[in-house]
């Protein structure tokens, strides 16, 4: 194993809670991540403005409110070089707002919602919920998007007594998600609504009327921080680990990538917990427009063009399944992977993953350049297994990609947990493939 600076480890697995903390939705992931790119003198560019493009440059462009695309440009050629590409999400499963979420029943105002992606919905139960997310406004001049978060505990998903569900604990929590996952808001009084409840408190965290409101799109999230656990706090638990972390050590490989040979590029995207089809999604346009417009301000002609992809290369940065001791009979028998050992190299053989013998190689090169160590995984034969936005940019782009991602446990809930030195192995395998 290689010597780690604990110390090192320590701060930068804080540095990824303090960002996941700034981050309860996916619009809030793209301003913190914007906030540390203009700390390190990236330059936003607008996608309906003309670029104009320095050698050396630093850069990145916002689509959506959720979605980003950042971008340092190599000192060689694009045909020579080619593209170093790193690729995550900001989006998480859980809870969203409805439209017209308010329901008053019972004396009690409740809100409705619905099931974003595949979240373990069980664990959402009993916990200090609130809202989070962005609000569009009346303005003089059309509409203003504001971000909104309230940090107070506003929700709560009571789960039913066991004297009333005796066998919870033998068949599991199951929630009806159109009857049974109405988030209690509050007491109503006589002649109260709980529509104009739920808006004044929209409006209030908004700093606006609540008439000027006309829509929303609301996470639904756990205000609880995170945290370091364990016997010497070598583990981190938190929301969002899947896939925030991965977002936040291609950010800091990225910001810390100086003077790069190849261009290098770290794309955040929205929607990849729902398939990844829309305009800010891994599916949309969005990555490719980005580096079609590098390449034209490049000067590239069209067979450059495609001799630049061809010498690129794609690193679908998602989180991994760490081995649970508890539940043995759900791992492949040779494929387990530990939390705390090093970036893992995804593979499965119906293009669940990308990742293949010769770019999986090249991660393990990346990593032992870096010196830190790696693991592979493959899922069980008889699971279905999940994707990623590999397979998608990856098609899209016609380049060579693999898919790669730290250890976690208990993806997709509400609390997630992660390796404190997987966080630095990751980061210094993606700031050797940036250095490529």
């Amino acid at each position: 194993m290689p010597v780690i600076d604990q110390a090192k480890a320590r701060s930068s697995a804080l540095e990824l809670i303090d960002y996941i903390d700034a981050s309860p939705s996916p619009w809030h992931a793209v301003a913190s991540t914007e906030t540390r790119l203009l700390a390190k003198g990236f330059i936003r560019l607008e996608e309906v403005d003309s670029w104009q493009l320095a050698a050396g440059g630093r850069y990145y462009v916002v689509r959506g409110g959720a979605s980003i695309i950042a971008f340092v440009l190599g000192s060689r050629l694009l045909p020579e070089a080619g593209f170093r590409i790193v690729g995550a999400h900001t989006d998480s499963p859980g809870l969203r707002l409805k439209p017209k979420a308010a329901l008053a029943s019972d004396s009690l105002a409740r809100l409705g919602v619905e099931v974003y992606g595949g979240p373990i919905l069980a664990t959402f139960t009993d916990r200090d919920l609130s809202l989070a997310g962005r609000v569009v406004l009346r303005a003089k001049k059309g509409q203003d998007t504001r971000l909104l978060r309230i940090e107070q505990p506003m929700l709560r998903l009571p789960n039913l007594a066991i004297h009333m569900n005796r066998d919870v604990n033998e068949q599991g929590l199951k929630l009806n998600k159109q009857t049974e996952l109405p988030l209690i808001l509050g007491l109503l009084g006589e002649g109260e609504d709980a529509e104009v409840q739920l808006r004044k408190l929209l409006a209030n965290a908004a700093q606006c009327d609540a008439a000027e409101l006309l829509s929303w799109e609301l996470n639904v999230y756990d205000v609880q921080k995170g945290c370091l656990w364990g016997a010497s706090e070598e583990f981190i638990a938190d929301s969002q680990l899947d896939n925030l972390a991965s977002s936040y050590a291609a950010l800091t490989a990225l910001i810390g990538t100086e003077q790069p040979t190849s261009t290098c590029v770290a794309a955040f995207f929205d929607h990849e917990e729902v398939g990844s089809e829309s305009a800010s999604g891994a599916g949309g346009s969005f990555i490719t427009d980005v580096l079609n417009r590098i390449c034209f301000y490049s000067k590239l002609l069209e067979d450059d063009k495609r001799r630049a992809m061809a010498r690129s290369l794609f690193i679908s940065a998602d989180m991994a399944h760490a081995y649970n001791p508890n539940f043995p009979a759900a791992y492949e028998p040779g494929h387990k992977v530990r939390v705390n050992g090093g970036p893992v190299i995804k593979t499965n053989v119906n293009q669940r993953y990308t990742t293949n013998a010769e770019t999986a190689a090249r991660f393990m090169g990346f990593c032992e350049k870096a010196g830190v160590p790696y693991q592979q995984y493959a899922h069980r034969s008889d699971l279905g297994c999940g994707s990623t936005i590999g397979p998608i940019v990856a098609a899209r782009l016609g380049i060579a990609s693999v898919d790669v991602g730290s250890p976690m446990w208990a993806m997709h809930s509400a609390r997630e947990s992660a390796g404190v030195l997987d966080q630095v192995y990751m980061i210094a395998a993606l700031e050797a493939v940036f250095s490529s």
